[in-house]
């Protein structure tokens, strides 16, 4: 296990890049939907056809984090009505979550998997690990369907992030994957906005296109 962990790792250097395909993993969970503890994997996911929606976040019991856990959990349905799954992931063990979660009210609406990353190595996968202090970056992940890494954002400590362009990203992504021939540009923000069609009639007519 050790060297297949290792030999895993050389592949991917620094954390895994945009456009490559993720390997499974396995994380405990705690469940707030129904108060339990569980299991989730990537491959399960992917077998159900959902997109994967990863939220690294540094430690529970701490203060950003519990504005950011607030605002993901009034995005969360809309989230699912798109077909994807969220897990929010540190390294605290799954009976810290459930104590952070059922003591802070900033927490009191996540329904969203909690995944326990007590050994680091998803966190280490992401490249988002801390080797000097053992805390996660902010890193927020979508995965596709087919387990293709397609968007990766990394924020410091300090940073809180904006769950709805995290969620703009996952639409866009949602349409894109049926419509392979179009790109989306910096303002798209849901099916029926204007989009772009690359081919040399567009090359310097970008303007036009959108207006």
């Amino acid at each position: 296990m050790a060297e297949d962990f290792d030999d895993e790792m050389d592949d991917i250097c620094c954390g895994l890049k945009v456009g490559q395909k993720v390997p499974n993993f396995t994380l405990e969970t705690y469940e707030p939907v129904n108060g339990q503890f569980g299991e989730v994997s990537l491959d399960k996911l992917r077998e159900e056809g959902k997109w994967t929606v990863i939220v690294f976040y540094p430690a529970d019991f701490t203060f950003v984090c519990a504005t950011e856990f607030e605002a993901l959990a009034e995005r969360y349905e809309d989230f699912r009505k798109l077909g994807a799954e969220v897990i929010a992931i540190s390294t605290d063990t799954k009976f810290v979550h459930l104590a952070w979660q059922r003591d802070e009210k900033s927490l009191a609406n996540v329904k969203y998997i909690m995944g326990a990353d007590h050994t680091a190595y998803v966190s280490r996968l992401f490249g988002v690990y801390n080797e000097v202090n053992g805390l996660d970056f902010r890193g927020t992940f979508i995965i596709s369907p087919d387990a293709t890494l397609l968007n990766a954002e990394i924020n410091f400590y300090n940073l809180g992030r904006n769950f709805d362009e995290v969620l703009r990203k996952l639409k866009a992504n949602t349409y894109l994957a049926k419509h392979d021939n179009e790109a989306c540009p910096a303002k798209w923000q849901q099916a029926g906005d204007k989009t772009l069609k690359p081919s040399a009639d567009l090359v310097g007519k970008v303007f036009e296109a959108l207006h």
